[in-house]
């Protein structure tokens, strides 16, 4: 009987033991979409968040290789989530989650990343005899939305006097597009531009005044009553 009591606390300590044991294992690959690559010395960290907290502990960072691929191998530990961050310059960050609940022991965790080139438009608006008449809207057509340095993609209206510059974020290696209307003028069009990685690109519309247009049509209509 005291044997059998033995082998019994043998097992159950042997049991406790394994339940904790092993590790996580985070593979992938981390991709430069722009150029169809592995993002290449970039910086790819793993953190850890304890349950019930907001700390992010750092758990390990690298350097990633040419073709873009890593792995991470840390002991298993009950925590709320893991996060992957990825960072490298004129590169958009990447930032992924994942929870303890979506994670396994058996198999390794695969989790591929991808980001892109940034690029900008430089977008240049000038009337060069502004009146306060005067009416310029445009609106962004295409380029990169839905981020903190986008330029807005609903109507933008500008009144009077005109001469401004301003930057806009876009995804590199792909257009950056505008429409434009002088209102009140037959003035309009599409503006679009290619940016290129890591450069900035030029959209420019010089204004005409409706004042002076208008002006220009009243002469104009004064010529034609004189003739007639």
């Amino acid at each position: 009987m005291e044997r059998l009591s033995y082998l019994f606390i043998f097992f159950i300590l042997l049991f406790s033991c394994e339940k904790g044991t092993g590790e996580f294992v985070f593979k992938g690959t981390v991709l430069d979409a722009t150029f169809n690559q592995g993002l290449q010395n970039a910086t790819l960290s793993l953190y850890k968040v304890p349950i019930g907290t907001s700390d992010e502990l750092l758990v390990e960072s690298v350097t990633l290789p040419a073709n873009g691929t890593y792995e991470f191998k840390v002991p298993r530990e009950k925590m709320e989530r893991y996060i992957l961050r990825v960072n490298k310059a004129l590169y958009f960050p990447i930032e992924k989650e994942v929870y303890y609940s979506e994670l396994s022991i058996k198999n390794p965790n695969e989790v591929n990343l991808s980001t892109k080139a940034m690029s900008w438009a430089k977008i240049h608006f000038k009337n060069n005899n502004p009146s306060a008449i005067d009416h310029f809207r445009y609106i962004k057509q295409e380029g990169l939305t839905a981020c903190l340095s986008c330029c807005p993609s609903t109507a933008q209206d500008f009144y009077g006097a005109l001469d401004t510059t301003f930057y806009c974020l876009n995804n590199g290696n792909t257009n950056y597009s505008l429409f434009y209307w002088e209102l009140n003028t037959p003035n309009n069009g599409l503006k679009t531009t290619y940016t290129t990685a890591f450069d900035t690109s030029l959209i420019e519309v010089i204004c005409r005044s409706a004042a002076t247009l208008l002006g220009n049509l009243n002469f104009l209509t004064s010529i034609v009553k004189i003739i007639l």
